[in-house]
């Protein structure tokens, strides 16, 4: 959609703390809770809630027990951000094209 895509993901535990230099990133809560940890607060998102990320902040998701989660971010935009480790996918699976 105009470059953007929409990520269904899964996630439970804690993420990488990393940011995106040139992307937004939108995350909408389908089930469970969603915690975004920015390092000197977080903010806690329910089902039904969503935030945008802006560029350049830094983050971590966190989630005490699994939560399902729609992202709204470019196409090129790598879940891990300005980090690059095992976790890094550079080519998300689709659902259809």
């Amino acid at each position: 959609m105009n470059g953007q895509v929409v990520k269904v993901v899964k996630l439970q535990g804690e993420f990488v703390m990393h940011h995106h230099d040139h992307e937004d990133e939108m995350f909408l809560v389908v089930k469970g809770v969603l915690v975004i940890d920015f390092g000197t607060s977080s903010k806690t998102i329910g089902e039904g809630e969503f935030i945008v990320i802006p560029r350049g902040v830094d983050h971590k998701p966190v989630a005490a027990e699994e939560v399902h989660v729609l992202l709204f971010e470019p196409a090129t935009t790598l879940n891990t951000g300005n980090v690059v480790n095992e976790r890094t996918v550079a080519s998300p699976r689709k659902i259809t094209d």
